[in-house]
């Protein structure tokens, strides 16, 4: 029978969400959706040194602005609960036991110094087959001496049994068959008594064995630690159930060659977290991109194109349509260029395609911070239908129209040197003395009006649209001239051209 489909995002605690790890769990929950199954979220939190207050709380919400809905977790509970490890210590324990009573594992006593000094006598020292029988462990000492030193509060760690020169096959979606020698593995930790919690590695097959999951998806950098994974999922009589593996590819610096990192996006301004992250321990605030003024929709379509493509050139696509498509046959197996341009791109593409008010209420915040809280949201909506195919960013809609909303005050010198001349006042009280005479303002009327004045009085086009555009505007930008001028009270239209007249020049 066929595994119902169960895949799990399991980030750690220690700091914000990195980009990478959104993808990670973006391309999880596309597969689930996809194959009808469920979505884990289970938190790492076994490395209790690097616990960080605000991190869990930061990583629900950020795969909740995301849209990458979670089906069990701490939140949501479920039947394979408790989904933090920290609270599932006991359940650990008695797997590390089994792995003991079996003689597949063994307590090692060495301290940090001891360690250390194997290190600097035996140059590339791993714990293994050829080094551990000159360690203090298990295998070498005596029975009631190891009994004696647990009894007496030594602390210690359970390491996993490695039987070396063992080639270990891991099947993987994206990258085939991969074949590895045990001999290049040392004797992972697998559980610490100083704090009674198993090492990731532990952990990680338990619970991906207990809470019944089919695939394990995640990036190349965990690569290395599923030959490990494989043997303990053997060592602990647990092969038949063994996920299928899928190893992502790394998201890469969009400069040069390496891993994407914080560094990256500090030096060409851009965020790598899905929201802004305030250290506690620093105080350092790092930006996101929902407060950069991202679309959580144009994020999730930029994210699942690294390293993915549909089979096809479409771009664009909704979480539905990325639902569809996915397939891990589509997979690069090298690493995806972070292209944070194509990602501005993206939403750019977005925002033309919001529907006019729904933008407006997005820019309501934006103009509250002017000074403009209290505009019509019927007015906004028209207005940013004007100029948001000018935007990369909702922000940006204030510097594309804020002329809709405040009147120029100053004047773009290069255009009055260019557009203002000597017979321009002139032209413009004549201007006013038409517009007044406009009883509908429509775009077309108005135009055609203005136009037809134009013609008859032959004066240059350019002299008087130029100017006038720098009389309502401040500068000569902006959307079609009388499409503006519909929009605006017509006493307003005709007091920003008398104040030019009285101010520009004077």
């Amino acid at each position: 029978m066929e595994r119902k489909v169960r895949v799990r995002f399991a980030p750690s605690p220690t700091g914000p969400l990195h980009i990478g790890g959104v993808r990670t769990a973006l391309y999880n929950y596309l597969f689930a959706r996809q194959n009808g199954g469920s979505m884990i979220l289970r938190i790492e939190d076994t490395d209790s040194q690097r616990f960080v207050p605000g991190a869990e709380e930061y990583i629900n919400e950020s795969l909740n602005w995301l849209g990458i809905g979670i089906d069990e977790g701490v939140r949501e509970g479920g039947n394979y609960g408790p989904y933090k490890q920290s609270e599932r210590r006991e359940i650990y324990k008695q797997y590390v036991d089994q792995l003991l009573n079996d003689g597949k594992a063994y307590i090692a006593f060495d301290t940090p110094e001891e360690l250390n000094a194997a290190r600097e006598t035996h140059p590339n020292f791993q714990y293994d087959a050829s080094t551990r029988n000159s360690m203090r462990n298990s295998l070498v000492m005596p029975a009631d001496e190891v009994n004696a030193l647990i009894e007496s509060g030594a602390q210690y760690v359970v390491r996993f049994l490695i039987e070396p020169n063992q080639d270990i096959v891991v099947n993987d979606l994206i990258r085939g068959e991969v074949i590895i020698n045990s001999s290049i593995l040392d004797d992972k930790v697998l559980y610490k008594s100083a704090d009674n919690l198993p090492t990731y590695h532990m952990a990680n097959i338990v619970d991906d064995h207990l809470m019944e999951v089919s695939h394990v998806i995640r990036g190349e950098e965990w690569l290395p630690s599923a030959p490990l994974h494989v043997l303990l999922y053997k060592a602990l009589g647990w092969e038949d159930t063994m996920p299928q593996f899928v190893h992502l590819p790394l998201l890469l610096k969009p400069v040069g060659n390496g891993k994407l990192s914080k560094r990256d996006g500090d030096k060409l301004g851009f965020p790598v977290f899905p929201l802004e992250w305030h250290d506690p321990k620093s105080g350092e605030i790092s930006s996101g991109y929902r407060e950069k003024g991202y679309l959580p929709e144009a994020v999730v379509n930029f994210l699942a194109l690294l390293g993915w493509n549909p089979g096809d050139d479409t771009e664009m696509m909704s979480m539905d349509e990325l639902i569809a498509k996915f397939s891990f046959a589509h997979c690069s197996k090298s690493g995806a260029k972070f292209d944070y341009q194509k990602g501005i791109w993206f939403n750019h593409e977005y925002l033309i395609k919001m529907d006019d008010m729904d933008l407006a209420q997005l820019f309501m915040p934006v103009l509250a911070e002017q000074g403009y809280a209290d505009v019509d949201i019927n007015y906004v909506a028209k207005a940013v239908g004007m100029v948001k195919g000018r935007i990369n960013f909702v922000r940006d809609l204030w510097e594309q129209g804020d002329f809709f909303f405040k009147a120029p005050t100053e004047y773009a010198e290069k255009d009055v040197k260019k557009r203002w001349k000597e017979d321009t006042p002139a032209l413009m009280e004549e201007l006013i003395t038409v517009i007044e005479g406009i009883d509908d303002m429509t775009s077309a009327n108005a135009e055609k009006i203005v136009m037809d004045w134009i013609a008859s009085k032959e004066y240059h086009l350019g002299a008087v649209m130029n100017a006038f555009r720098l009389a309502v505007v401040g500068a000569c930008r902006g959307p079609h001239m009388f499409d503006i001028t519909e929009l605006m009270p017509k006493s307003e239209v005709i007091a920003r051209v008398r104040r030019a007249i009285d101010t520009i020049n004077k």
